[in-house]
């Protein structure tokens, strides 16, 4: 098979894999809520499991993105990964109890840490004018799952027998429908994914070459670049001790071979200080975190709030998420047509302009919703257009810049610290407005003050959300 062939085929099955994460949440979030108050769990419980998927998520994607930047190999890191999402749903289904439901979200969690290690495949494998496009079809994959998920639903509730000692209902059912749709991607993911390019495949003579061509490249790259004197770096420069003298305008030669500066760790002279604590990446994932948190809070608000007032039940917001998916497609749609045609700051600011409209509009009509039943549903309907309506341009935004002004050697890292950092803010999010339903201008109140500081953030730190090439040599520089 060719090299072209194997590319589509490792990129189409990295969509279905988005897909099915999306399926995933879109045929569980509809009915946990429901399934919990069967298992005589208390109204806690559904920021517990909500939150208990993300904490396990938060601590496996860093260490499955550290593997995959050691090994340069993603296939293993998501085979292993999706072991997870298949135990964890049958736990789900199995549904004995309300801690074996949270347990089972607290292990399937584990599963989507391969999320950081398939992102770092992405930023290694494109080119960074097409990266915004990229990670924008991508996700969209996951949001074709959301709209998915709920058609799956409305079969799913219709499900009622036995199978051996387990009872199949419209709450057990999308368990064991996600088991088996995860042993399914388990068959394609070996048959259909590879890591290309495969650094294992070249000869020794390759290596040599390449080897010498990037000591040629570090030999013509200057000491010290134009913007470290003006501090566009953050607060890093390069210790005037470190520098070594240079004879004729070239550098010395380094005296390892460059096999060994090929197999040597992408970790060796990484430094998280210098790597995270830059004014730029500080900002975006203050963004990550402060838009998950919201959006996790308001989901988590959602169900409760509409058997409250509107007496919706799992069909009607089925069709409320599978709405949902619609407009967030055509809205990662459009991000896509306008990130090549403007850049991913603009993009970012348009996302965050649209998400302080939506919490005013939510803090003002929803907070204390007022008037007869239509009026209530057409405020409802206006907040949830507009929150999910700056998502997409928050999302690809922020991952897109992220990948351009850290380290393409240790992204899998990166990017699993980055989805740490989102899923921190999604245990937090569901925890927060698991408990504040009854108060809602304390909980949309919090959520205003969060977009206004993130607001100010990158109203200040604007100049600098561009990429910068120098990041990925930075390494490079001290030596």
């Amino acid at each position: 098979m060719d090299e072209q062939r194997r590319r589509k085929l490792t990129f189409f099955t990295i969509g279905l894999i988005f897909l099915l994460s999306g399926v995933e949440y879109a045929v569980i979030l509809p009915t946990i809520w429901r399934y919990l108050q069967t298992l005589g769990a208390p109204p806690y419980f559904l920021g517990l499991s909500l939150s208990a998927f993300s904490f396990s998520g938060l601590l496996s994607g860093p260490l499955f993105g550290l593997i995959s930047d050691r090994t340069r190999t993603t296939k293993k890191i998501i085979l292993f990964a999706n072991c997870f999402e298949i135990v964890g749903n049958f736990m789900y289904f199995m549904g004995y109890s309300k801690w074996l439901l949270l347990s089972s979200r607290l292990v399937a969690g584990i599963g989507t840490g391969a999320g950081s290690s398939i992102f770092s495949f992405l930023t290694r494998n494109t080119v960074p004018e097409d990266r915004s496009t990229v990670f924008a079809a991508v996700m969209a994959c996951r949001q074709a799952g959301l709209l998915i998920g709920p058609a799956f639903n409305i079969f799913l509730r219709l499900c009622d027998f036995q199978l051996g000692p387990f009872i199949v209902n419209k709450y057990t059912a999308p368990g064991i429908f996600m088991c088996g749709l995860w042993l399914l991607l388990q068959l394609i993911v070996l048959l259909m994914y590879w890591d290309v390019p495969q650094p294992a495949s070249r000869g020794p003579e390759e290596e040599q070459e390449e080897g010498e061509e990037e000591d040629a490249d570090d030999e013509g790259r200057p000491l010290v670049q134009p913007h470290d004197l003006t501090g566009s770096y953050g607060t890093l420069s390069i210790p005037p001790a470190r520098v070594q003298p240079v004879a004729n305008g070239n550098m010395p030669k380094r005296s390892s071979a460059p096999s060994e500066q090929i197999h040597s760790s992408p970790f060796k002279r990484f430094s998280a200080r210098r790597e995270f604590l830059r004014e730029e990446v500080v900002v975006l994932l203050t963004a990550q975190f402060i838009t998950l948190f919201n959006q996790t809070a308001l989901e988590t608000m959602v169900t409760p709030l509409t058997q409250k007032f509107f007496n919706f039940g799992e069909l009607e917001n089925s069709i409320m998420y599978c709405v949902c998916g619609v407009e967030v497609i055509a809205g990662f749609v459009f991000v896509r047509w306008l990130s090549r045609r403007v850049a991913e700051r603009v993009v970012l600011a348009i996302g965050l302009i649209l998400c302080n409209i939506s919490c005013v509009w939510c803090l003002i009509f929803l907070a204390n919703p007022q008037g007869g039943f239509p009026w209530q549903l057409a405020e409802f309907i206006i907040g949830v257009f507009l929150q999910v309506l700056g998502l997409p341009f928050v999302a690809v935004a922020q991952v897109s810049l992220f990948s351009k002004i850290t380290a393409e050697k240790t992204q899998g890292f990166s990017q699993g610290v980055r989805r740490s950092i989102g899923g921190l803010a999604t245990i937090l999010g569901p925890l927060w407005a698991g408990g504040l339903t009854s108060n809602l201008y304390v909980m949309l109140g919090v959520m205003m003050a969060l977009l206004a500081l993130l607001t100010i953030m990158m109203a200040f730190s604007y100049e600098r959300l561009v990429e910068r090439p120098t990041v990925e040599h930075a390494e490079d520089s001290e030596e």
